[in-house]
């Protein structure tokens, strides 16, 4: 019985991500305002309330996402709830349920902050097309049967032992060390019509995409260290960051 539920589990959450990258890829394309579907601004408490609910939701996604992926927080987790081979499944699971709730109910605006003209709008919308295929090719290279749960699943259903994940930077990540969220980020910013409510959307997910990869690098450098240290030191975690925390970190005294 418990065999049977961990591979319908594995099942279940392998359907809800097609259904929630299907819906995502609609809701992050954009809309064009219609007053069948704007928030009126004859209110302005309920306007200011729309926005509001709007970046409470973005931030639903944004912050459970991290919170999973925290060291400890994974440790207790398959400690006391989830088995390990199953936790990639579960955190791809509660974040399909987190972006499907943003999703369904995001407040829609008929403001209209900027607009692309014509034949801009087509270069806007071919590169939000790239920035997927760039999303799927950088997931690809770290390993798309991780972040969805896939690859410890299906051992475990072939009753094989698990494996570590390899630390082998290639391609994109030879250059930057996250093109994961790099890409995501195109998805965010390329829409033809940037409304009040998409602007709610770019600047909460943006600022979580920048916090998120400080974050990532310090997860990869708990579970790596030196060997990530020397890859922070080789490699910006964006291009044309200088300083910070997302340029090249130095390697300190004695390290090197």
């Amino acid at each position: 019985m418990r065999r049977s539920i961990g591979i319908a589990f594995g099942v279940w959450t392998h359907i809800l991500f097609g259904f929630t990258v299907w819906h995502l890829i609609w809701f992050l394309r954009g809309h064009a305002p219609s007053s069948s579907d704007a928030v009126p601004i004859d209110s302005e408490t309920y306007f200011l309330a729309s926005l509001a609910i709007d970046g409470i939701l973005a931030l639903i996604f944004a912050l459970p996402h991290s919170v999973l992926l925290a060291p400890g927080v994974r440790k207790a987790v398959t400690h006391a709830l989830v088995p390990g081979p199953f936790y990639g499944c579960f955190f791809c699971t509660m974040t399909c349920l987190a972006l499907l709730f943003t999703i369904f109910s995001w407040q829609k605006s008929d403001v209209i902050v900027w607009e692309w003209v014509s034949p801009l709008d087509t270069c806007i919308t071919v590169l939000f097309v790239a920035s997927w295929a760039a999303l799927l090719y950088s997931l690809h290279l770290s390993g798309l049967g991780y972040q969805t749960g896939w690859t410890p699943w299906w051992r475990w259903v072939r009753k094989l032992p698990p494996v570590d994940r390899q630390f082998a930077p290639r391609g994109a990540y030879l250059f930057l060390r996250h093109p994961v969220y790099l890409s995501f980020l195109g998805l965010i910013w390329f829409t033809p019509i940037v409304t009040l409510d998409r602007l709610v959307l770019i600047v909460v997910w943006s600022s979580y995409i920048f916090l998120g990869s400080v974050l990532k690098d310090r997860r990869l450098l708990f579970f790596l260290g030196d060997r990530y240290r020397s890859y922070q030191a080789r490699v910006p975690g964006y291009p044309g960051i200088p300083i910070g925390p997302l340029a090249r970190v130095p390697l300190a005294t004695g390290d090197e």
